[in-house]
């Protein structure tokens, strides 16, 4: 296996993160994480400018400012935004970047990219490990993930003992809120403790959930759904996953396994899914499903040792060139993905829904014709707007990102607190 380290970038000025929620979403914390959590979105905000966004008299705000200076959390710099021509410089509030290290890592079938990020939100070094396309025991896998763990740290100076949290995520369904792994396609075994063998094996808190979550994360954290209230993510990579964020939140359902649009049926003793069960979505738009197919549309004397990534990239070449039998499959997989999207519109009706993954680069999943069948499937829209679609080719990193994300999320209250 091969580890492969890029740095991140540490001199970028603080541009804030996390969902940027009105003041009404504010209660269930206390005021002082409130605080906390408004600079952190803010990036760099002035005392006064907190005291409006929350609804609170200014000199509340600075007590508890004072409280958060004191324990390490925020800092005071100069604020460009104003100016003032006599009395005291005008300063904002940032957070303290060193007030904590958490660590994201997306484990996936082929490479495992870990991201190391500050109480800010800001990247601060990489690493990512290649490893064999194959299915393996779960103890291997937190092996690997062990490795691209002390890996990053060794790059970035810090000990396990320095970070406040590892945000972990992976294919398959993840009850988030037990910490268990029910089924993942990465690995031999199921419904396994995995936040518990994972703090046993690093030594350090950890939060778990799909990766499909992740995605959904970073978009509410750090992209495009930071300021909005509701959202969907559909993922579609290895398998089809999706992320709804409802009220500014990431809703997981009941039993924190929701959300498994890959594997709601679409056809009746349909294709087989990696689950097991059969007619599932996401055998018919998954990797697997294309390159299930892909021998019907390929050169069979060319076809025969070629590896699924490989045999991915002929498939879409041929398409674009002309192979209707390549056609055929895309525009198959797309009127799928139309169903599936239709099928999100009719049961939440978000303002915006963002299709995410690296299969993102195959354009005919997307193309006007598939959104197009999306609108006519869902339901009477008559007087209102066509629902949003955007399309993000999102890198293993956004992933990495998100799990970051996950982790801060996880120890929000006691950064607030003083307790990391």
């Amino acid at each position: 296996m091969n580890v492969e380290i890029t740095p991140g970038d540490t001199g970028s000025p603080p541009t804030g993160c996390g969902p940027i929620r009105p003041e009404s979403e504010g209660p269930g914390t206390t005021l002082r994480h409130r605080v906390f959590e408004c600079v952190r979105s803010a990036g760099a905000v002035s005392r006064i400018d907190v005291a409006k966004q929350l609804g609170v008299s200014p000199a509340s705000i600075t007590a508890l400012v004072g409280e958060l200076l004191d324990l390490g959390l925020l800092q005071e710099r100069a604020d460009a935004s104003r100016t003032t021509t006599r009395g005291r410089p005008p300063v904002a509030l940032s957070v303290q970047p060193d007030a904590g290290y958490v660590v994201g890592i997306k484990l996936s079938r082929t490479r495992h990219t870990a991201l190391l990020v500050d109480a800010a939100g800001q990247p601060l070094a990489e690493a990512s490990l290649a490893c064999s396309d194959r299915r393996r025991s779960l103890d291997q896998i937190l092996s690997e993930t062990e490795k691209v763990l002390d890996t990053l740290l060794g790059r970035a100076g810090l000990q396990r003992g320095d970070i406040a949290c590892i945000g972990l995520g992976m294919p398959g369904m993840i009850d988030h809120a037990a910490g268990r792994l029910v089924w993942s396609p990465l690995l031999t075994e199921r419904d396994r403790p995995l936040r518990s063998l994972a703090e046993d094996r690093f030594g350090v808190p950890v939060a778990v959930d799909n990766d499909a979550n992740l995605v959904t994360l970073a978009e509410l954290w750090f992209g495009k759904g930071r300021a909005m209230a509701d959202f969907a993510v559909v993922t579609i990579e290895q398998g089809v996953g999706m992320g709804l964020v409802l009220n500014h939140r990431l809703y997981r359902g009941a039993g924190s396994l929701g959300m498994e649009l890959g594997h709601t049926k679409v056809q009746l003793d349909g294709a087989l899914c990696k689950c097991g069960q059969r007619g599932c979505l996401e055998a018919y738009i998954a990797d697997y499903a294309l390159v299930r197919e892909a021998s019907t549309a390929l050169d069979a004397s060319g076809s025969g040792s070629t590896g699924d990534e490989a045999m991915l990239e002929q498939l879409f070449e041929q398409a674009k060139a002309g192979n209707e039998a390549a056609r055929v499959i895309f525009r198959r997989a797309g009127r799928f993905l139309a169903l599936g999207l239709a099928n999100v519109v009719n049961l939440f009706d978000p303002s915006l829904i963002i299709i995410a993954g690296e299969r993102m680069q195959y354009d005919y999943l997307y193309e006007d014709d598939v959104i197009g069948e999306m609108h006519r499937l869902s339901l009477n829209r008559t007087g209102r707007a066509p629902q949003q679609i955007e399309t993000h080719a999102w890198g293993d990193l956004m992933w990495a990102r998100g799990a970051a994300a996950l982790a801060l999320s996880e120890i929000a209250d006691a950064m607030a607190e003083g307790r990391t």
